[in-house]
């Protein structure tokens, strides 16, 4: 029998994100084509590739087989347009759906986009208002192809399939007091004061969890403020103390940033899509476009005097990314 290879990658998108529609954006393709590819693959084998019986798509003991030769197809055709080095880039088209907070939305938003617009003309980015769980909900089912989001590094949520992450920016926690209030030498004395905290699934939110109960800390009552302009309002008005990334805490009047120790990090991640495919491809390039926007804004604010001290490039890994093992030391005078 002769198998078209194109429809087992087809076959191979359908496995890895769990349906026809999601399928179809990965590839760049309609539903109407996926499944006629689908269709016509199982015309080619004789026999049934995914079971359509129940609510949800799942794939045959022959789908899975062959779905398996196609994810090999895309691995070998990956690596053969690494080794080619250098692909014409006007063929990196089409829409990319992009998931962002309000707070990343009005730093990098139209930095990004004029950078594609100069060096990828033809991808068509589109930007959409996104939380953490939503916006992760969006990016599995498919609606988004590149999604940043807010993490925590201690407790980083762990990735959808067929994507890949890399972070933007890391930056460690403060404890931060209003100024009037009389500055804490330890956590426990702020127990039993009221705090602004985030919800429990934000970074910011696990952040302080982890913060009251390595110290006892019990608040007598805890303010729940997601976006950090409500933070910053919060804290004029003196309601309550917060855990906060240092950066952002810098920039605040009338507050005391604290030596408390906070374990952790929040780290900025840039979700995309990964695989073959035109919707991948230009996914990457977008994630790539919103890196450099954010080391961009960043300098800018450091030169016009918004942020305190110069900006510091290093290199990031994310969470999911296995540790490189650390070069060995030689003593002195030894081979």
């Amino acid at each position: 029998m002769d198998l078209d290879p194109r429809r087992l990658l087809v076959l191979s998108a359908i496995a890895r994100s769990g349906g026809l529609a999601p399928a179809a954006r990965l590839l760049g393709h309609t539903r109407s084509a996926v499944s006629q590819q689908l269709a016509g693959l199982e015309r080619e084998v004789g026999l049934p590739l995914v079971d359509r019986s129940g609510t949800r798509l799942e794939l045959t003991a022959a789908g899975r087989m062959l779905a398996a030769t196609g994810d090999r197809i895309g691995q070998e055709l990956t690596r053969a347009a690494q080794r080619l080095g250098s692909v014409d880039q006007q063929v990196i088209q089409g829409p990319v759906a992009i998931g962002a907070t309000s707070w990343v939305l009005a730093r990098v938003a139209v930095r990004a986009l004029r950078l594609l617009a100069r060096s990828h003309p033809r991808i068509e980015p589109r930007f959409v208002e996104a939380g953490l769980p939503d916006g992760l909900r969006q990016l599995r089912l498919g609606e988004l192809d590149v999604l940043v989001m807010t993490d925590d590094r201690d407790t980083a949520l762990p990735l959808p399939p067929s994507t890949r992450a890399q972070v933007l920016s890391e930056d460690h926690y403060r404890v931060v007091v209003p100024a009037a209030w009389e500055g804490p030498s330890a956590a426990a004395e702020l127990s039993g004061r009221p705090w602004i905290s985030a919800p429990a699934h934000s970074a910011r939110g696990r952040a302080f969890a982890r913060f009251a109960s390595v110290h006892g800390v019990v608040p007598s009552v805890e303010h729940l403020a997601d976006h950090m302009i409500a933070v910053q309002a919060l804290l004029a008005g003196r309601l309550g103390a917060a855990v906060l990334p240092a950066h952002f805490a810098a920039q605040l009047e009338q507050v005391t940033v604290t030596a408390l120790p906070v374990t952790g990090s929040q780290i900025t991640r840039t979700l995309h899509r990964t695989g073959p495919g035109a919707t991948a491809a230009a996914a990457r390039v977008v994630a790539d476009a919103l890196q450099q926007a954010a080391r961009d804004h960043a300098e800018a604010a450091a030169l016009t005097g918004r942020t305190k001290g110069d900006i510091i490039v290093r290199t990031l890994h994310d969470p999911t990314e296995v540790p490189r093992p650390a070069p060995s030391r030689r003593t002195p005078g030894r081979p």
